[in-house]
């Protein structure tokens, strides 16, 4: 994925993380307008569409895009990226909502440096067979 693309993925993401907890906060929108103008984004036509509020993103949507963007065997570059931007918006508004909390703790998870490959698998394993009962259960 080139980097583009990748900077585009991590914007849909962090907009995703925003919708997590159902609700778009004012210092959420603010991050994400902010963030979107430094990635040079604003103009993008999905981005502002996403931008725009006019449909959620669920929140397996977002943990689909995030496991996307780091592929099988993440950088800690990419890692540290996507850890700064998504707890810059979770903590811009000041309170930490349980699904914001539950990603943050996903992520933490997927630390490169304290895994193996082997852990990292079966790491992914579990959440995609957590949001399958999940949604079975629905």
């Amino acid at each position: 994925m080139n980097t583009a693309n990748k900077t585009k993925l991590l914007m849909k993401i962090v907009i995703g993380a925003a919708w997590i907890d159902g609700i778009i906060h004012q210092e959420e929108r603010d991050y994400l307008k902010k963030m979107a103008t430094e990635t040079e984004l604003i103009n993008d036509p999905e981005i502002k569409s996403l931008l725009s509020e006019i449909k959620p993103i669920s929140i397996n949507q977002c943990y689909e895009w995030l496991e996307l963007y780091l592929g099988k065997n993440h950088s800690k570059k990419d890692y540290q990226k996507l850890l700064e931007s998504i707890s810059g918006l979770v903590y811009s508004d000041g309170d930490i909502d349980i699904e914001e909390a539950k990603l943050l703790h996903y992520l933490q998870d997927l630390d490169p440096q304290n895994q193996t490959p082997q852990s990292i698998f079966k790491s992914l394993l579990g959440s995609v067979k957590k949001m399958y009962t999940q949604a079975v259960n629905s």
